[in-house]
């Protein structure tokens, strides 16, 4: 059985939208940072990254929401959750990547700053940089994705329920979705979807 470990608010949820989207067995398996268990020896020893997802696979344990996401896609092929062609696949990689390197880190210097610095004004400068980072980010996704219904055109992919992901984090990070048309219509798509609905629940 495939377990994903994850903690309520992490990109952890795109994976759950895709695990529900192809239909695959798995279970759930909360990480609770409130008393910092991701630090604990148990979940050192599944993720030694000490961070959120993991996915426990009969081959073995996976990090990384784009590697989990290509697993999931990949585990399930009539799903059809990613493109078959060479470069839609790599279209595909390249947007999570950007969510992943460059998204998820604009996202991250409001809570965890302090993973880059340790002066309290370089912190607080940085923090002070979130709301705008974000903006340009989605301004980027907005006109050179998003083209068609889901956001690699015509087929819903894995890569639409890792932006939706982290779309969520845009109400805190300062930032309001309406600025951003195609962002937002594509947010109430992805909430109509019943896998989306269930991975929420």
């Amino acid at each position: 059985m495939t377990t994903l470990y994850y903690t309520p608010g992490s990109c952890a949820l795109a994976v759950r939208i895709a695990l529900e989207e192809a239909q695959l067995p798995y279970r759930l398996e909360r990480v609770d940072f409130a008393s910092a268990q991701q630090r604990s020896s148990d979940y050192l020893a599944i993720n030694p990254k000490g961070r959120v997802p993991a996915l426990v696979t009969p081959e073995g344990v996976l990090t990384e929401t784009p590697a989990l996401l290509a697993y999931v896609a990949q585990t399930c092929p009539r799903a059809q959750l990613a493109p078959v062609t060479p470069f839609g696949l790599a279209r595909m990689q390249e947007l999570n990547s950007y969510l992943a390197s460059t998204v998820h880190v604009a996202h991250a210097h409001r809570l965890r700053a302090s993973r880059w610095a340790d002066d309290p004004e370089a912190i607080a400068a940085m923090q002070r940089k979130v709301s705008a980072n974000m903006s340009d980010c989605f301004a980027y996704l907005e006109t050179h994705y998003l083209q068609d219904c889901w956001v690699l055109g015509e087929q819903f992919t894995v890569s639409d329920a890792y932006l939706f992901t982290v779309a969520t984090w845009l109400k805190n990070d300062g930032v309001d979705i309406a600025q951003f048309p195609r962002m937002q219509a594509h947010h109430q798509r992805m909430l109509a979807r019943p896998a989306v609905q269930r991975a929420m629940a």
